[in-house]
């Protein structure tokens, strides 16, 4: 589509851009106390929820029976960006989990008190940059998008200055991503001299047809490019062995914005790396076809490692960790292994169960760090001995953190339970030794994560407090988006058809 007719499309990201210009011209202005405490949220809040009712409105007919609208082909700005069921449904999930952030950021600590309007505009740029990154149908536009959240991610990540542990975390976030973008670069300029092309459609042609992998060279280029880009892509998801950045920017970051970056990357990560290795090497079903294609590389069988990898690796690291921060940031590394299952699966089982879980994933770790919020806010540390006691002190945000750790482990009656059996069955679905074997070792890592989602449990009903632990505060933001969204956790436990043919809509794109 021509330029002028793709604006139309991209009406929530220009609502984002415009609310973001907006704040950051009010922050520069007096920083009155009404400001800070309503006015830079609140805007933040509309901005998002403008946007999110354009999608809504857009894609609800599709959802439900009606118009699926572009479901392929559809392309904006020559070629740069897609609007099709993909990218609606991770644009929906992006900007609902920054207001979910937003939420969580008021009355937060850990965000300076003349700064906030500073802070709520980079949100919504991040925001905007994962909407973007997760319509990106053009390698420059996959890289323009990822660094805009890199650059945001980065100046967050190190956001509460007078903390050590923040500022490292931001250097160590900075140094890890500029070495992942310059690798993913380096594949993306490969891929250029290989094909001359950057565009999805372009690349899957010239693979099936060029003569430049007709020799052994080619191949090994073509092949050593779709590695140094899969880095990129793994870094965005925490996957390993490209996680090392995890646990430490985790750590150190507000806890608010924690929550975002444990998912808002991850989702717009699972939905680049659906749409690259789908519209580049077009496999619906299997990977015969790149394998074909590109050196006779097993692509299936590498990302099935890097998934039991990852998962082992996350579960183990948890087990001995005694920051609940740092926990979930194993926790979250773990999950991108889950994950990757449904990639590994393929087709439209596969790539609706990543869709599913991701959207899943979103509410209970969320709600998990909001309950950390509302710990750290009031004890001033996220160390697991100052949740001893919680469920007396504090009972119901006690019960609150139970049932999204319940999730987090996939048990029933939750929406994790729902969200690993649809992995799961995905990988049964394609049957064969390989799958049968990944989908054992997502068992084995399920049943070790109960362990650790255990020690945090332990601490809270059956661990005296110290004398000196302060009671938890419920009447306020974070406590009642915490709330919400454990009672969105049993609800989409029991009732999850609604989401299930959501997330069947949104990989309509690889039947």
């Amino acid at each position: 589509m021509s330029n002028l007719v793709s604006f139309g499309y991209i009406v929530p990201e220009l609502l984002l851009g415009a609310m973001a210009v907006i704040l950051f011209l009010l922050s520069a202005m007096r920083r009155r106390n009404l400001l800070r405490k309503t006015i830079f949220p609140g805007l933040a809040i509309l901005g998002l929820m403008a946007a999110l009712s354009v999608l809504v409105n857009r894609t609800s007919g599709g959802i439900f029976g009606g118009d699926p609208g572009c479901i392929s082909g559809c392309s904006l700005f020559f070629g740069l960006l897609a609007t099709d069921p993909l990218a609606d449904f991770f644009r929906i999930l992006v900007i609902s989990a920054t207001t979910i952030c937003v939420l969580i950021s008021i009355g937060s600590p850990a965000l300076p008190k003349g700064r906030t309007g500073e802070y709520h505009g980079l949100l919504l740029v991040m925001c905007l940059g994962m909407c973007l990154l997760s319509a990106a149908n053009h390698l420059l536009m996959v890289y323009v998008a990822m660094e805009t959240v890199s650059l945001c991610s980065y100046l967050l990540t190190g956001w509460d200055a007078r903390k050590c542990r923040s500022r490292e975390a931001g250097m160590k976030y900075v140094l890890f991503g500029g070495v992942a973008s310059g690798v993913m670069l380096f594949g993306m300029s490969l891929f250029y001299g290989l094909f001359g092309d950057l565009s999805f459609q372009g690349l899957h042609l010239a693979l099936q047809g060029s003569g430049a992998l007709s020799g052994a060279m080619g191949q090994w280029a073509a092949t050593l490019s779709v590695v140094f880009m899969f880095a990129g892509f793994g870094y965005k998801i925490a996957a390993t062995p490209f996680h090392m950045w995890c646990p430490d920017v985790y750590e150190g970051a507000p806890t608010p914005f924690t929550a975002l970056l444990s998912v808002g990357p991850k989702a717009v990560g699972m939905a680049l790396i659906l749409r690259f290795f789908y519209s580049i090497f077009l496999f619906p079903g299997s990977m015969e076809t790149v394998i074909g294609a590109s050196g006779q590389i097993p692509w299936l069988l590498l990302i099935g490692i890097v998934s039991a990898v990852t998962m082992t690796l996350g579960n183990l690291a948890a087990l001995v960790q005694n920051n609940v921060k740092r926990l979930l940031a194993y926790s979250s590394i773990a999950h991108a292994g889950y994950i990757l299952m449904g990639v590994t699966a393929g087709g439209q089982e596969g790539f609706e169960a990543v869709s599913l879980y991701m959207a899943v994933y979103l509410i209970m770790n969320m709600g998990a760090f909001a309950v950390v919020s509302l710990v750290e806010k009031a004890s001033g540390s996220e160390e697991l001995q100052v949740f001893r006691g919680l469920g007396k002190r504090a009972p119901l945000v006690a019960l609150v953190m139970t049932i999204f750790l319940i999730s987090l482990a996939g048990l029933p009656p939750t929406a994790g339970f729902i969200g690993k059996l649809y992995l799961f069955a995905a990988l049964l679905e394609r049957g064969g030794f390989w799958f049968l074997m990944l989908a054992l070792v997502g068992v084995t890592n399920s049943v070790v994560s109960l362990y650790f989602y255990a020690r945090v449990l332990k601490s809270m009903y059956m661990e005296k407090a110290d004398t000196d632990l302060p009671t938890i505060p419920i009447r306020n933001p974070a406590a009642v988006t915490a709330t919400a969204l454990s009672f969105a956790t049993l609800f989409l436990g029991l009732f999850w058809q609604p989401l299930a043919t959501a997330a069947r809509w949104s990989a309509t794109l690889f039947h």
